[in-house]
């Protein structure tokens, strides 16, 4: 009974997409209607002439000058929907997963589109990111060559192999921290309401609305780009603003449309591992909360300094077992990590990690698509050293330039940087009795560290060339849009002046108190003694750089041992 109402319900969503898609395509025949109507009128005229019923000079002149406007309109109209049919739609940047790299993947989506009697998508790909959608990826420019057998564009060979005369269905997308921390039977749970899209993806009047929505999206992207002539420019610009009044009217209906391809979808696959899904949604919220958490506080730092960390996938397990170690509600996650994880669907998870971990890096942070001497892998193992350790000592020198940029007295020991010249430096602006702010100079020291780093960045190698291949993100590189989404947002002065006074007491402890560098999963760069993070660092550089008042951290030093006269090592 339930597989019946959740037939019905599919059916109904369905049917609401495809009214939507007709409105869609009515817009599109309007269109067309309208480009030709200045031709009709131009045959009755030419035909009132040849039957002698429209002469003499008026209608002579009318004759003129509506022919003329009929050729100026159908060569305009011609020339927006050729851009409008070979315009190439954005496509996502993704790792793309062949079946011989993931043999049990594909079984697994090819069994799970067979129970919900859907096309089965026609390729895999994954995305560096806590998400899935099927992405459609039939337009000239981004289609595989045609197969050497001779079969007709439009047939599809899906997963089980059997020929048909259909729409190629579209790509499945798979969020691959998604495969690392999810089991098998929850990852399948999760996609079904994915793979459930790709039925209404085969009505032939959704993938024409669609290709047509699409086709304008990159029209108008067309019409906004650069031009060399002016008459170019002039020409882009009426293209765009066609295709822009076209998706105005387009844009409700294509809403609605996509809202009941979406209720449809979500209707299909009620039948398929329902209650194992709801748990498998949980899963999804940590999966999001460790990748963003592992992203900012882990991979960023790494970024930054020019290295990518190879193994995020992993590194997101990692982050939630760590998690489910700390909160006590999390106790139960842990043992699900017994079962067998997605990733070993895979024939080789290590590069596919590899690969998407690259791929993150280009796409939150901007970087080259392959490694080279300024950008770098490294493994989790040697994190600790090759980012923590380098990134702390660089901080610290920085600091210890800008406070020689402003005069600020040297150490007295010629062996080197100390961390009680920085000290002396911020104590000495301890604001005055009622103020809540310290004094200009720590105000300097701030900006001054403000402008050394954007005059490093602007000093720094490119590390965003286009990608040498013609890979679906090749226009996001060649129009400097990636990276796509910046994770964080710029770092105040006092912000910047924090993280560079809490270097200097990290370089201080290990030079002088046999401190380590370490890595915390969920917290990110660590310091630790005999093997156990430091605690209480942050609150008592914050009373140093806000209030002027070394005391806190004076003591804190003081129990860890840390010499802050004397030297430390910088790069």
């Amino acid at each position: 009974m339930t597989q019946v109402v959740s037939g019905m319900g599919a059916e109904v969503g369905a049917q609401a997409a495809r009214s939507r898609a007709l409105a869609v395509l009515r817009i599109r025949s309007r269109a067309l209607a309208v480009a030709l109507l200045p031709a009709a009128v131009a045959v009755i005229l030419v035909a009132g002439e040849v039957t002698g019923h429209l002469r003499g000079v008026g209608w002579d002149t009318l004759r003129v000058a509506v022919t003329v406007l009929a050729g100026v309109v159908l060569l305009a109209a011609a020339a927006i929907a050729l851009v409008v049919a070979r315009a190439r739609p954005a496509v996502s940047p993704t790792v793309p997963i062949t079946e011989e790299a993931a043999p049990d993947l594909y079984r697994m989506v090819r069994d799970l589109a067979d129970r919900l009697d859907v096309p089965a998508p026609s390729a895999i790909a994954l995305t560096p990111d806590c998400d899935s959608w099927l992405e459609d990826r039939t337009h000239p420019a981004h289609a595989p060559p045609p197969p050497p057998d001779g079969d007709e564009i439009g047939s599809v060979r899906g997963f089980s192999g059997r020929q048909r005369r259909a729409p190629a269905a579209p790509v499945l997308v798979i969020g691959s921290p998604f495969l690392w921390w999810m089991r098998v039977g929850e990852l399948r749970a999760v996609l079904a309401p994915v793979v459930a899209g790709t039925g209404p993806s085969a009505q032939p009047d959704i993938a024409a609305a669609r290709r047509f929505v699409r086709g304008l999206d990159a029209a108008v992207a067309v019409g906004s780009g650069p031009a060399r002539w002016a008459v170019a420019r002039w020409a882009l610009g009426g293209v765009g603003w066609v295709a822009r009044l076209l998706l105005r009217g387009c844009r409700s209906h294509a809403a609605e449309m996509e809202r009941g391809v979406a209720a449809a979808a979500a209707e299909r696959a009620q039948a398929v591992d329902y209650g194992l899904r709801i748990v498998a949604q949980e899963q999804v919220g940590l999966a999001y909360a460790g990748w963003d958490r592992l992203l900012t506080r882990v991979a960023l730092p790494a970024w930054r300094i020019g290295r990518w960390p190879s193994r995020l996938d992993a590194g997101v397990v990692a982050a939630l077992t760590e998690l489910s170690r700390r909160d006590r509600l999390a106790e139960g996650f842990a043992s699900r990590l017994g079962e067998r994880p997605a990733c070993d669907l895979l024939e080789e998870p290590g590069l596919v990690d590899e690969a998407a971990s690259l791929l993150a890096a280009r796409l939150f942070h901007g970087g080259p698509p392959e490694p080279g001497p300024d950008w770098a892998p490294v493994n989790w193992q040697e994190y600790p050293d090759e980012v923590v350790d380098r990134k702390w000592r660089t901080d610290a020198a920085r600091l210890h330039r800008v406070l020689d940029s402003l005069g600020v007295r040297r150490s007295t020991d010629p062996g080197g940087p100390t961390l009680a010249r920085v000290m002396d430096h911020l104590a000495a602006t301890k604001p005055h009795p009622g103020s809540a702010r310290p004094g200009p100079p720590s105000e300097s020291l701030a900006a001054g560290l403000t402008a050394e780093l954007a005059r490093e960045e602007l000093a720094a190698p490119d590390r965003s060339p286009a990608p040498a291949d013609h890979g679906a993100d090749r226009a996001l590189w060649d129009e400097g849009m990636l990276p796509l989404f910046p994770l964080q947002p710029p770092r105040t002065g006092r912000e910047l002046l924090a993280d560079h006074v809490t270097a200097m007491v990290c370089c201080a402890a290990m030079d002088t108190a046999g401190a380590t560098p370490g890595l915390d999963w969920l917290d990110g760069p660590s310091l630790l003694q005999a093997g156990q993070r430091v605690p209480d660092l942050a609150p008592r550089v914050l009373s140093l750089i806000e209030d002027g008042n070394p005391t806190p951290l004076r003591d804190w030093l003081r129990n860890l041992g840390v010499r802050a006269e004397k030297p430390v090592r910088l790069v």
